[in-house]
């Protein structure tokens, strides 16, 4: 019973990986769409650094660079939603899915291999904006070791949006609904500690800001950079790794079993 159990897993990473050597191959085919949404973050970057940096006050009186990095980084993980939610939505609507789904493959392939090939992407999209930090005056000051766990901390919170877009795109099965899920995924960016400071806001907003997921993992990342930050005195602010680690693990606990279920549900 060991060995077919063993040899259940090794078909569905197989199949799991030969999807997203296909996602990977139609991003290859299709550059411009990889380099669009790789090159719109620096722009952010470089219109909020340049343009805006010389009018923001920074607590402690900081780079303003520095400690916009961070934000931005989290800023790249949460776009990504709109990337998976196209794709997985392209493919229901187009009939791709149930095809996958008639042929004798593992059930989980599709999701999974859709989530690896996004992880894959924004690994990458993760390096450009590393890149773009270091160039325009970034840098961090703990040490590669906390540097990498906010790295792990970005790439976590990517991990567990993806499956909202994966759940979003099963549910709505139509691309040009990527309006509707910009309206979900813009304010979460925005309303957020990323730009400005909670304390700022009107106190429910501020509330909502304070514990949102995205910042969480922002003054989680600026801590362990080692970059400026707002700080706060509400309890997630001072439990903001805590919560980096918890908000996602939540999110993957409601999100993925819905996208499972969904999935399992899809007309054949």
């Amino acid at each position: 019973m060991p060995r077919a159990r063993l040899s259940r897993v090794r078909w569905a990473l197989a199949d799991g990986w030969t999807i997203t050597l296909r996602d990977l191959s139609h991003w290859a085919r299709q550059p411009s769409q990889v380099i669009v949404g790789l090159l719109f973050p620096v722009m952010v970057v470089l219109m909020f650094g340049y343009l805006f940096g010389g009018g923001m006050t920074v607590p402690g009186g900081g780079d303003y660079r520095e400690f916009l990095m961070p934000g931005m980084f989290a800023m790249t993980m949460v776009f990504g939603i709109e990337t998976t939610f196209t794709s997985v939505s392209t493919d229901a609507a187009r009939g791709v899915t149930d095809r996958f789904r008639s042929m004798p493959m593992a059930a989980s392939a599709v999701v999974v291999g859709r989530a690896v090939a996004d992880m894959l992407n924004s690994v990458l999209g993760l390096a450009v904006m590393v890149a773009c930090g270091l160039a325009v005056g970034w840098r961090w000051h703990d040490g590669p070791g906390a540097a990498l766990a906010a790295v792990g901390l970005l790439l976590l919170l990517r991990f567990a949006l993806l499956w909202i877009g994966i759940h979003l795109g099963l549910v709505i099965k139509s691309p040009e609904a990527v309006m509707a899920v910009q309206i979900l995924v813009w304010p979460l960016g925005f309303l957020s500690n990323t730009f400005a400071s909670p304390a700022t806001m009107p106190g429910w907003l501020g509330a909502i800001a304070e514990w949102n997921p995205m910042s969480a993992t922002v003054a989680a990342t600026r801590e362990l950079f080692g970059n400026p930050g707002w700080g706060g005195d509400s309890w997630a602010a001072q439990h903001a790794p805590l919560m980096a680690v918890v908000w996602p693990v939540l999110l993957l606990a409601v999100f993925f079993p819905l996208s499972a279920r969904r999935y399992r549900l899809l007309s054949r």
